[in-house]
C-alpha cells in the first residue's frame, strides 16, 4: 500500500518529530489495558527498524514514538501498518503545551500543504491545561486563517489539523495512517493452525493473529507421491504472515504412509474424513508439546464435500482440543479477496500437489455419522505410522527481521 506523507522540513529545535498511535480494542480492555498496551510496544519494537526511534511511550489512549532526527518516513509506515492491535497512526510534532508554540507548528505543517478547506479537531487529555478543546480549535484555527486565509470547513474539509495536549506536552499532526486494527499478536495465548499452500487456511491464520493468537503452523505433504512445491509455498506463506507475527514455527508433517493405510483399507468414500481425523490427532500432539489451547482450520461451511456440518461434526468427534474455524461463515469471494490483501493469494494460486489431493475418490460421501468412521478406524493399523510420522516431521523457524523488512529463514530440525 503506498502511503503519502506530508514532508517535514527545517524542523525547530522546539519540536520533535514524533509518531502518534492509536488504539481501539484496548481501550476496553480494563484493568488488563495495561498488559495489552505493552505487548502492543512490544510488537511495535519488532516490526519497526533499528535506529529509526529514539524511544517509545505509552500514554492512556496512545503511545507516542520518538523518531530520530534522521528518519526516513518511509522505514516506518509499511511496518506499522502490519502491527495488530494499532487502529491508525500519525507522523507529527511534539511541542510545550504553549499557545504560541502550538500555533506556530499548526502553521509549518499546514503551509506545506496545498488546500482550500481546514479545520482543528482538539483532545485534551491532559485536563489540567487551562484552555479547553473547544476554545483551543477557535484561537487556533483564527490563527491558521490570518495565515492563509482558506475557508474554515468543519465537515469535509481538504485538511484538518489534529492536536492532542496530553501530559508530556502539545502531539500535532495533519494524517491519519489505517492500521491493521485487532489486537496485539501475544495476548491471546497460543494456537495450531493446519496449513496447507491454498487459499484458505492461510487467510484463517491471519484472522486468528488478528485476535493476538499466536500460532503454531502445521503442513501435512506426501512426498516423494508429491512434488515439493507445497511445502515450499507453505514456507513463503508464513514468511508473509511472520511480518505480523514476528517469530513463526512451521511442522512439516510427512502423511502419505497413513493414507496408504487408509486408502488399502477403508471405503473410498470416507477417506479424506479419515486423512481429516488423523490430521486433526497429529496437530494436536504438536499443540499439545507447544502448550496451545486450540486447533484453527481454513474450513467454510459447504465448500466441499467434507465440510458438510454432519461430515464436520463426525471429523471432529475425536478431537481434544476445540477447534476454531474463522472463515466458516464465509464465501469463496471474500476469502479470495482477503488473501489479495494479506498478500497470499499469489502464492496459494502457484501450481503445487497436496496431501487433499492424493488418493480422493472422486465420489466422497457428504453426511457420514461418526459411527462410520469410528468402525473404519478398526481397521486402521496406525500405531507405528503416526510414531513414524513424528520421527521424520521437519521444524523449522522463521523470523521477521525488522532491518530488512523481510522475514528470513532461522533453522531447521529433524524429529521435532
Amino acid at each position: 500500500m503506498s502511503v503519502a506523507i506530508h514532508s517535514f522540513i527545517k524542523t525547530p529545535q522546539v519540536m520533535k518529530h514524533i509518531i502518534v498511535v492509536h488504539y481501539a480494542e484496548i481501550a476496553i480492555k480494563g484493568n488488563n489495558r495495561k498488559y495489552f498496551e505493552k505487548q502492543l510496544v512490544t510488537n511495535i519494537k519488532r516490526a519497526l527498524p533499528s535506529g529509526v526511534y529514539s524511544q517509545i511511550r505509552r500514554l492512556r489512549g496512545r503511545i507516542v514514538i520518538f523518531l530520530n532526527s534522521d528518519f526516513d518516513a518511509a522505514n516506518f509506515v509499511k511496518p506499522l501498518q502490519s502491527v495488530f492491535g494499532v487502529s491508525h497512526f500519525s507522523l507529527g510534532c511534539i511541542v510545550e503545551k504553549q499557545l504560541s508554540l502550538i500555533n506556530d507548528e499548526a502553521w509549518r505543517q499546514i503551509s506545506q500543504i496545498k488546500f482550500d478547506s481546514f479545520c482543528v479537531r482538539t483532545k485534551r487529555a491532559y485536563k489540567q491545561f487551562s484552555i479547553t478543546s473547544v476554545e483551543m480549535n477557535r484561537q487556533v484555527g483564527s490563527h491558521l486563517f490570518d495565515k492563509c486565509a482558506k475557508r474554515v470547513d468543519l465537515s469535509t474539509p481538504d485538511v484538518t489539523v489534529y492536536i492532542e495536549i496530553v501530559e508530556l506536552g502539545a502531539l500535532i499532526y495533519t494524517q491519519k495512517i489505517s492500521g491493521a486494527k485487532g489486537m496485539p499478536v501475544g495476548v491471546s495465548e497460543r494456537a495450531v493452525s493446519l496449513l496447507s499452500s491454498g487459499i484458505d487456511s492461510p487467510v484463517a491464520s491471519y484472522l486468528m493473529l488478528k485476535r493476538g493468537i499466536d500460532l503454531i503452523y502445521v503442513h501435512f505433504h506426501s512426498q516423494p507421491y508429491t512434488n515439493i512445491a507445497s511445502q515450499e509455498n507453505t514456507e513463503r506463506i508464513v514468511k508473509v504472515l511472520a511480518q505480523s507475527q514476528y517469530y513463526s514455527k512451521i511442522y512439516f508433517v510427512p502423511f502419505v504412509d497413513i493414507q496408504k493405510e487408509i486408502m488399502a483399507h477403508a471405503s473410498a468414500e470416507l477417506r479424506v474424513l479419515l486423512y481429516r481425523r488423523y490430521m486433526i490427532r497429529l496437530a494436536e500432539q504438536i499443540g499439545i508439546k507447544e502448550r496451545c489451547r486450540v486447533l484453527v482450520t481454513g474450513e467454510s461451511v459447504g465448500q466441499v464435500a467434507s465440510q458438510t456440518l454432519s461430515n464436520i461434526q463426525a471429523v471432529s468427534q475425536i478431537a481434544r482440543l476445540p477447534i476454531l474455524r474463522p472463515l466458516c461463515g464465509a464465501d469463496k469471494e471474500e476469502i479470495v479477496q482477503q488473501a489479495r490483501k494479506i498478500g497470499t493469494y499469489e502464492i496459494s494460486t502457484e501450481p503445487y500437489e497436496d496431501c487433499c489431493s492424493l488418493f480422493v475418490p472422486d465420489n466422497p460421501a457428504t453426511k457420514v455419522h461418526p459411527d462410520r468412521l469410528n468402525s473404519a478406524e478398526r481397521n486402521l493399523d496406525m500405531e507405528a505410522l503416526l510414531t513414524a510420522a513424528f520421527e521424520q516431521t521437519v521444524f523449522k523457524e522463521i523470523r521477521y527481521s525488522r532491518d530488512r523488512g523481510e522475514s528470513i529463514f532461522l533453522s531447521e530440525e529433524v524429529g521435532k
